[in-house]
């Protein structure tokens, strides 16, 4: 496989044309290597329009949702963010190229070391991110407020856990919704108690673990 070839086919075939037209993201996008985040097994396919199996049964998400959720957050080198649903670490990489400092939180064992081994990997490009092994639906007591945070994967209703942690002005990128319907959202604090909600595309992204029961925010 050509990589470097596959690398801009995925940018220019998939991503591109799915509204990702900051070039900032795209420019990215070409740096951070994809197939150093996908399990050996699946290198060959770490630029195809599919979700990618992870251990645990869990998957990436497809390359084009995951640029345009980075694109939709909008992260400033000032920002601390918050992801929750680490993965394989690639979208954290993705985060932590652009903020100040990120925190990723896994809940499966197995991801959170895999996460962790691939971004020590990566060191010398990414050194402001720490890997949490704990329940995101509970978000980070006593960590925060956080400027920006992204849920890699979905939730039925945005939670209110997490929204409570944003700074005011903060927003949140989740992916809300139950099969077959979902949709990517952006929620901002306006002020302490108040939010506001955009919404941004359809698609449909594997629930996140531990949420499907998780605290709830109501609109």
């Amino acid at each position: 496989m050509n990589v470097e070839q596959a690398r801009f086919n995925m940018i220019e075939q998939q991503i591109r044309p799915w509204e990702v037209l900051d070039q900032g993201v795209l420019t990215l996008l070409s740096i951070v290597k994809r197939e150093d985040f996908v399990p050996p097994a699946y290198r060959s396919l770490a630029f195809v329009d599919m979700e990618i199996p992870l251990p645990a049964g869990q998957h990436m998400l497809a390359p084009k949702v995951e640029a345009r959720l980075l694109q939709e957050l909008g992260i400033g080198r000032h920002e601390s963010v918050l992801e929750i649903g680490a993965g394989s670490g690639y979208m954290a990489a993705l985060l932590a190229h652009r903020a100040r400092e990120l925190t990723t939180m896994e809940i499966v064992p197995d991801l959170a070391t895999m996460a962790r081994t691939n971004l020590q990997r990566a060191a010398a490009a990414v050194r402001n991110v720490r890997v949490v092994e704990g329940d995101g639906a509970k978000g980070l007591p006593g960590d925060g407020p956080f400027d920006a945070i992204l849920l890699s994967g979905s939730v039925s209703t945005a939670p209110r856990q997490l929204l409570l942690q944003l700074a005011v002005g903060g927003r949140m990128v989740a992916i809300v919704g139950n099969e077959p319907i979902m949709r990517a959202v952006r929620i901002t604090r306006t002020a302490e108690q108040s939010f506001h909600t955009v919404e941004l595309f359809d698609t449909v992204a594997q629930r996140l673990v531990g949420f499907d029961e998780g605290p709830r925010f109501q609109f």
